[in-house]
């Protein structure tokens, strides 16, 4: 029974399915007190028993596998199998750009809402994620919020909506967004609850993602440098030979040793050292393609690698890297006024090695040559030094 304060009263329910029955049918209750009939209670406890097999799908997909994108999709499958609308979407927020796009679209016209982005505030999706409320729409023609940017790129027809945010800990990380229930003129307030539930789902996935993410970034990058580090080093070498071998790609490696590095560590000290190899690291990767990788080897040495690149080319590289240190003079705000040079070797698959080891171990002796010789320069294996 309820109690005068609208409390479920407890008295009496000794076992879990006592409770879930007197709540099942105080949850089943009309607004004026009527009690549903035998087949309408019967009706909304099927009902019930599809909602709890919805969460009991999205609970089993979300806690069997770390895959992102097969969490959401299975969530959004749910939500099309229960609510059934005519074209459903999940629109993430870009914390950059503070916009949102489109993550997974399905329906008319979805594949052209790939490039698609909304501003915070734009259309109803972007009142959600600006607001952080559900909001449903039972006549877009009707609603101000509604925007027909959409309709217009899809050739569609918007007639209603229902659109709930993805939050966690308090922060909006997407929107799932309903459009046009088949069957019937618009959703309902009974659709809400739904969606968030598997709102939070999502928001659960996401983070899950985001974590394993950054944990997988810290483990392939150096502390120091923000570069990759040695130990993924290994990983996309193995990756680019396999590769290589596979499409006939010619690749190339350059090793890096700054000169005489030990004297800034003497001189001005570690702290200064470190944020001078970050300076350095930040400079090399600035300068190279987005296919390229940079690494920190250990020490004061850096390793670059050069997808696609032969030797010849991969010395225009090196000359490019070693005229920037050259040219550039780190801490002249704080007066220091520091010149850092470096010795290059520079080794390509297949020509000098079709392993890993052979690879590192020429371009390493390359180098080595130059820094037991003149320092300041550049060397490729099997030649030689070269200005």
């Amino acid at each position: 029974m309820v109690s005068p304060g609208g409390g479920i009263q407890t008295k009496g329910l000794k076992t879990p399915a006592q409770w879930f029955k007197r709540s099942i049918r105080i949850y089943f209750q009309h607004p004026f007190g009527k009690v549903m009939g035998p087949e309408e209670e019967i009706g909304e406890l099927k009902r019930q028993v599809e909602r709890l097999s919805l969460f009991h799908e999205v609970g089993k997909a979300l806690f069997s596998t770390l895959d992102l994108q097969k969490i959401l999709q299975t969530i959004m499958e749910k939500i099309s199998d229960m609510l059934q609308p005519d074209t459903w979407s999940l629109l993430m927020l870009d914390e950059d750009t503070q916009e949102l796009y489109f993550e997974i679209a399905i329906g008319s016209g979805a594949e052209k809402l790939r490039d698609v982005r909304l501003k915070l505030g734009e259309g109803v999706a972007g009142w959600v994620a600006e607001h952080g409320e559900p909001l449903l729409v039972e006549d877009t023609a009707n609603d101000p919020r509604f925007t027909p940017k959409v309709d217009e790129l899809t050739h569609t027809e918007t007639r209603s909506i229902v659109c709930v945010p993805i939050k966690a800990h308090g922060h909006v990380l997407g929107v799932i967004e309903l459009v046009n229930a088949l069957g019937k003129p618009s959703f309902n307030t009974d659709d809400i609850p739904i969606l968030k539930s598997l709102a939070d789902y999502a928001a659960i996935a996401l983070e899950n993602a985001r974590y394993v993410q950054r944990i997988h970034e810290l483990t392939i990058t150096d502390d120091c440098t923000a570069l990759y580090n040695a130990r993924h080093l290994n990983f996309v070498l193995d990756t680019e030979i396999y590769r290589s071998n596979r499409y006939g790609y010619e690749f190339s490696v350059i090793f890096i040793d700054l000169d005489h590095f030990k004297q800034v560590n003497d001189v001005h000290g570690h702290l200064v050292g470190s944020k001078l190899l970050w300076m350095i690291g930040d400079s090399i990767k600035g300068h190279l393609r987005m296919i390229d990788y940079a690494f920190r080897f250990g020490g004061d040495e850096f390793v670059v690698l050069l997808p696609q690149t032969s030797k010849e080319n991969a010395l225009m590289v090196v000359r490019r890297i070693r005229d920037l240190l050259i040219n550039r003079v780190f801490f002249t705000e704080e007066k220091m006024n520091i010149k850092v040079t470096a010795s290059f070797g520079v080794a390509s698959f297949p020509v000098d090695g079709r392993t890993r080891k052979e690879l590192l171990r020429k371009a390493d002796e390359a180098m080595y040559l130059v820094k037991n010789t003149t320092r300041n320069n550049i060397a490729l294996a099997g030649q030689g030094i070269t200005g």
